[in-house]
């Protein structure tokens, strides 16, 4: 049994700005579909969810196991019931359909006809067997007073129990969920996690690093068992896209950094394979005509107040990732590092998103500014803001790893040791934090900025993934020009990078310090949580929420905002308040 016991935490603070942090409870849901998910019946051992929503549909998934180990069965059918209350004293429709071995016996159908801002319950029948209670919405339109969105990434289930899911299932204030990627990983048990995995029974399955549809489509099965998930899934609908993970860690458009062609085969079979089972294992539409699985971006429009796009950064333009190893023997003064920064990082052309998302974005940001809607967000999976490391060595944060390993003596060994150095080695020539984020794309980032200039929307608010830490960050443009805010969610259960690099809680948090201090668009970082972020806009404001959970390695936990910030306009552009 989950036990759910908002509690206070500290709060960490940059100089005068007074974030409204404490121990504010976090609302409990009607229970029903919490309790559902933990008990569920064999049959639908991985629960129902529901997303992609427009006004008047959404998509209803779950999925059907009825074969015993080694047997395969043919066509199930199944019907899914709809209704306005959670007890289905009110059934409105029942909608038959089938499922089968090449679906993997998931079951996904797009409910249509319904009413714009609703609220409906759904479940699932094979035989006797009855699924969780799932609840649904469909986007609203006209006039909306406020909107709640939960943002949440980087759920790797060999780290841990996905405590934050369950959190975000228990939150009241969320109308929607946006999962900005991650949302399973590709390691195998000699993978990274393992460690962890072991102690707590989570390594994953299968065993392997995941390669094909099979592997994928275990993988996906394997998280949609964590209660935590399947209790997400059932209370709110999902606004999903995907970052890299989800296939090999980090992916362009020709291979990816974990894909070897003379052992794991053709790339491009790889990646048909894991974007297929993403669409059997989530509540997904299908590709409108003429366009491919791989073009995973929305645009979602909710009333009179805002409207979310999602990109697509991975499968469909991005160019290859700089690799910093490859470059260092040649960065050794700053009129090198300079020239990398100009002609390899910034080199025109290199593209993150495809032409056909660009169109895509312009049109709805500009059937935005005409519906007059305040709020524009953008759903990003990887970090957008200037983020070059500061010299941690100079500024007397850390000492010197490679004079320290050249003495003998070093504070730091094996991988954390390799990690001090790149921290130091990134901080002495001021280079970007993740070269695979937007900052290894600068022609990219501007070539976005400039759209949404064009759209007359420089006002955006970023939510994004990937980093596995919270950021609250304040974005221009390369003239100087407010581009907007970003709200950068920390992992699910993914560890912080200074953690992570057993760098210890005192060196981390003082990390976390000299950014806030030291990178101009950095507002406030926080790297020592998981947990979520959710937005609530109003027409007048908004409010960004960063929500932790005190543990990972145990489903008992407590859940608490650890900052707080209101986002304001000030002659035209977005603010923290």
């Amino acid at each position: 049994m989950i036990t759910f016991r908002p509690r206070g935490m500290p709060v960490s603070r940059r100089g005068a700005i007074a974030g409204l942090a404490g121990g504010a409870a976090l609302a409990a849901l009607p229970g029903r579909a919490r309790a559902a998910a933990e008990q569920a019946d064999p049959v639908f051992r991985h629960g129902v969810a529901s997303g992609d929503p427009d006004a008047t549909g959404v998509v209803l998934w779950t999925r059907v196991t009825l074969e015993e180990p080694g047997e395969r069965r043919g066509e199930i059918e199944l019907v899914c019931e709809l209704a306005h209350d959670s007890d289905f004293a009110r059934v409105f429709r029942r909608i038959p359909t089938t499922t089968g071995p090449e679906q993997d016996y998931t079951a996904k159908l797009l409910a249509e006809g319904l009413e714009p801002g609703a609220t409906l319950y759904y479940r699932f029948r094979v035989g006797e067997a009855v699924s969780p209670v799932g609840r649904a919405r469909t986007l609203p339109q006209g006039p909306l007073d406020r909107l709640g969105i939960a943002l949440a990434s980087c759920s790797n289930y060999a780290f841990g129990f996905f405590n934050a899911y369950d959190a975000i299932a228990a939150d009241a204030g969320v109308d929607f969920v946006l999962h900005t990627g991650d949302y399973i990983y590709e390691y195998g048990h000699d993978g990274w996690g393992d460690d962890v995995a072991a102690t707590i029974g989570r390594r994953h399955d299968p065993a392997h690093e995941i390669v094909t549809l099979a592997d994928y489509r275990r993988r996906h099965a394997q998280y949609k068992t964590d209660a935590g998930s399947r209790a997400m899934h059932a209370a709110h609908t999902l606004l999903a896209c995907w970052d890299d993970h989800e296939s090999a860690n980090n992916p362009w458009t020709g291979g990816a950094q974990n894909h070897q062609p003379d052992t794991e085969g053709d790339w491009a079979t790889r990646r048909a394979a894991s974007i297929r089972a993403y669409y059997e294992w989530m509540p997904l539409r299908e590709p409108q005509p003429g366009r491919s699985r791989a073009q995973l971006w929305r645009g979602y429009s909710f009333g009179d107040l805002a409207t979310l796009f999602t990109l697509e950064t991975r499968h469909t333009a991005r160019a290859e990732q700089i690799d910093y190893l490859a470059w260092a023997p040649r960065l050794t003064d700053a009129a090198a590092v300079a020239r990398f920064r100009e002609e390899v990082l910034g080199a025109p052309g290199r593209a993150m998103v495809s032409p056909e998302l660009e169109a895509d974005l312009a049109a709805a940001l500009s059937e935005s500014k005409r519906l007059a809607q305040p709020w524009r967000l953008i759903g990003n999976a990887i970090p957008i803001a200037r983020v070059d490391v500061p010299d941690v060595v100079g500024l007397g944060l850390m000492p010197d790893p490679f004079a320290a390993a050249t003495a003998g003596d070093p504070p730091f060994t094996g991988d954390t040791l390799q990690a001090a150095q790149a921290l130091a080695w990134k901080g002495r020539w001021g280079l970007p934090f993740y070269p695979d984020t937007w900052d290894g794309y600068p022609w990219a980032r501007e070539r976005l900025y400039d759209l949404s200039r064009s759209a007359g929307a420089a006002d955006l608010i970023f939510l994004t993934g990937d980093s596995h830490s919270f950021w609250a960050n304040s974005l221009k443009d390369a003239a100087g020009r407010p581009a907007g805010l970003e709200l950068g969610t920390a992992g699910i259960t993914s560890p912080g990078d200074f953690m992570a690099s057993g760098f210890g809680p005192d060196l981390s948090r003082r990390l976390d310090a000299a950014f806030i201090e030291h990178v101009p668009e950095v507002h406030w970082t926080d790297n020592m949580h998981q947990g979520y972020v959710r937005l609530d806009l109003t027409h007048a404001s908004g409010r960004a929420s960063f929500i932790a959970v005190d543990r990972v390695l145990s489903p008992h936990y407590a859940a608490s905002i650890v900052q707080r910030f209101g986002i304001e306009r000030v002659d035209g552009a977005l603010v923290f308040a």
